[in-house]
């Protein structure tokens, strides 16, 4: 018990030397809140191009409670853990890189680039997919759709992706407030109410048409557009796709709950199961580096899924 207070006196102490930076999103909060009853107004009778109405309650609900949640204790969870991690790269950083203009803008593009290579690993690497699963669980399309995330992000180690940036010589507050402000831009691009925007745009930078794509579970769209500003690493790695099909939103096997634990926790569930399978040590531990869809061998005949990435059971809290 001693050790927990002992955690939570030092993640107190950490949130008192915080600055304005590092709350962006909290900070933003309002403005989020402000777009998702705008955007309710305006399409509240409306149904998508899947046929499913654009909002509905219960899902909203769901989405904004697991918001909620990750604020709150992915917060402490980086302040406790992740902060002194990056602080010990920057310890040994490869040259020291004093934030301007210029070398701001530098920063945001490896961020992003880091970001794209997260996000992909998050969609390939079961580990990564075990949190970022809870972002795509809803079967709708709106800003409350961002809020829905995995306050597991930490523990999968996320943050990992972005230390390149700690060790070339950028402060991770920097770094942290760099992707804070991805993050914000991408509050933005889980919409119906906006069509696709004029071509230059949609060429470089990542539109709430290529993010409504990204969402589908149709088979053209599974595993694509990864970006989180720009669109042009998914052009240059050849994981871009236009969205011209009606989209279907989330999962290839939609998790039924309303649970927020069980929303959470439940692909780290089903992959330990699979690891619990007798059989080699080997094939057991690749469920955790294995794409989502990977399967291991049964009764001897070795096969691999038929069914499109992201096919998990569903399973009941």
């Amino acid at each position: 018990m001693s050790d927990w207070f002992a955690v939570w006196g030092h993640a107190v102490n950490a949130l008192s030397h915080t600055q304005v930076r590092d709350w962006v999103l909290v900070l933003l909060m309002p403005v989020f809140f402000a777009a998702v009853v705008l955007e309710w107004w305006r399409m509240r009778r409306t149904l998508g191009a899947n046929g499913r109405p654009v909002y509905e309650l219960r899902d909203s609900l769901d989405s904004m409670t697991l918001g909620g949640i990750y604020t709150v204790l992915d917060v402490m969870l980086v302040v406790a853990f992740v902060l002194p991690a990056m602080n010990w790269a920057h310890e040994h950083r490869l040259m020291t890189i004093e934030v301007t203009a210029w070398t701001f803008a530098a920063l945001y593009l490896g961020v992003e680039f880091c970001y794209y290579w997260f996000h992909r690993a998050s969609h390939r690497i079961r580990w990564f997919w075990c949190a970022h699963v809870v972002h795509h669980g809803s079967e709708h399309m709106n800003f409350t759709t961002a809020m829905r995330q995995s306050w597991l992000y930490s523990f999968a180690g996320n943050w990992l992706f972005y230390t390149p940036m700690v060790f070339i010589g950028f402060e991770p507050g920097w770094v942290l407030f760099a992707l804070s402000m991805n993050l914000a831009y991408q509050f933005f691009i889980h919409t119906q109410w906006v069509d696709k925007l004029p071509a230059p745009i949609e060429f470089i930078f990542n539109t709430p048409s290529h993010h409504r794509a990204h969402h589908g579970r149709n088979p053209a769209y599974i595993d694509r557009n990864y970006g989180g500003t720009l669109i042009i690493f998914d052009r240059l790695f050849g994981t871009f796709v236009e969205e011209r099909e009606p989209v279907d939103y989330g999962l290839v096997r939609q998790v039924r709950s309303h649970n927020p634990l069980w929303l959470t926790v439940h692909e780290w569930v089903h992959m330990l199961r699979d690891i619990a399978r007798p059989g080699p040590w080997g094939q057991r531990m690749k469920h955790l580096w294995a794409p989502p869809e990977w399967e291991r061998a049964r009764d001897n005949h070795v096969h691999a899924s038929q069914s499109p990435p992201r096919s998990h059971d569903p399973a009941r809290p």
